[in-house]
């Protein structure tokens, strides 16, 4: 019914608006073309400042109705993100004040130089002077804008401070998994043929490095105050590990590993109290198209004290345990682990 509704709408308005042109066309007739041309032209003409001014009431009403509404209020959760939101502010500044000079002097224009009797319009064809003035300005200010972009960029994806906490996040239709290194720090390593039901990392138990490695699903939790460097894979089709209230962004691709790093400044817990929602969540987004339940692909991000990760880390099992509960893990040699492994494990082909 809504839709019908709304053809219907659009129907009339064509045929009102058709009805004016029609109505518009006989007053012509009657009135002489001249004449009526010069009065459309001053009404077009108020009119259009009419439009300047009620579209930037409309663009500060909005501002003021749906800011409150956005992210930026709450501040990045990031250290690294605090230079994301600064870029941004000095785009909207400068993109902003282009807009309003430029809409300004375009509606202005066509009130000051409407068509008036004893006046006659001014062509010219080429100006060089000017050209090179609106390419040269614009150039200058957006090549200073994406070399700062770059060098942030190159930061956050380059190598992440030594003390910084590493999470492999793996994501794929339509969920994402997280790993962590054990108390060797150290991530072991994985393989795409070794993927079962249960091994759904493909985690390689024949390197020592991964005896220890701890596999938790859609909730990371991580340090507040602490570097975190992601190391970001992607088990099927590409994906892209959103991280809205840190200002990040990361695309998770098959087959190439991407990373990325931030540090973290604002627990769950305090960001609950300054939204004045006991709901928050960070939350990690899949911000590229990936398939029918894209929207569905949601990860959840707790961002805790110190002590508070500490404990929640040592209440974790590594993988290998939950796995092979009855062959606990027998530290040191790699022929040891080797031997340990082929027991358990089918050999592989």
């Amino acid at each position: 019914m809504k839709e019908f509704l709304m053809i219907a709408l659009g129907i009339l308005l064509f045929v009102v608006i058709f009805q004016i042109a029609k109505a518009s066309e006989y007053v012509s007739v009657l009135k002489g073309e001249n004449k009526t041309r010069k009065q459309n032209n001053r009404i077009n003409a108020f009119m259009l400042i009419g439009l300047l001014v009620f579209g930037l009431i409309g663009v500060w009403y909005c501002n003021e109705l749906y800011f409150g509404k956005t992210l930026f209020p709450q501040g990045s959760a990031s250290v690294e993100g605090e230079k994301v939101d600064t870029m941004l502010y000095v785009t909207i500044a400068i993109t902003g004040a282009v807009f309003v000079i430029t809409q300004v002097l375009l509606f202005w224009f066509c009130f000051k130089y409407q068509e008036k009797d004893g006046k006659k319009a001014y062509f010219f064809p080429h100006n060089t002077k000017l050209e090179l003035i609106w390419t040269t300005v614009p150039a200058i200010f957006l090549t200073v804008l994406v070399v700062i972009g770059l060098k942030f960029w190159f930061k956050i994806t380059g190598d992440a401070p030594k003390d910084a906490i590493v999470v492999e996040v793996t994501g794929h239709q339509f969920a994402w998994e997280f790993r962590y290194p054990g108390a060797d720090k150290v991530l072991g390593k994985t393989n795409y043929k070794l993927y079962t039901a249960k091994n759904s990392l493909g985690v390689d138990f024949e390197d020592p490095a991964s005896l220890d490695d701890i596999h938790v699903n859609t909730t990371m939790h991580i340090p507040v105050g602490v570097p975190v460097k992601m190391v970001i894979h992607s088990q099927d089709v590409i994906h892209d590990v959103g991280l809205p209230h840190f200002r990040l962004k990361m695309d998770a691709v098959p087959g190439i590993p991407t990373t990325q790093w931030f540090t973290p400044k604002i627990t769950t817990a305090e960001m609950k109290k300054k939204t004045n929602n006991p709901d928050f969540n960070y939350e990690i987004a899949c911000d590229q198209l990936c398939g029918a339940s894209h929207y569905a692909m949601r990860g959840v991000i707790i961002v805790e004290t110190m002590e508070e990760y500490k404990k929640w880390l040592a209440e974790q099992k590594s993988e290998y345990s939950t796995l092979f509960p009855a062959k606990p893990m027998e530290p040191v040699k790699a022929d040891t682990v080797k031997n340990q492994i082929s027991q358990v494990l089918p050999e592989k082909k």
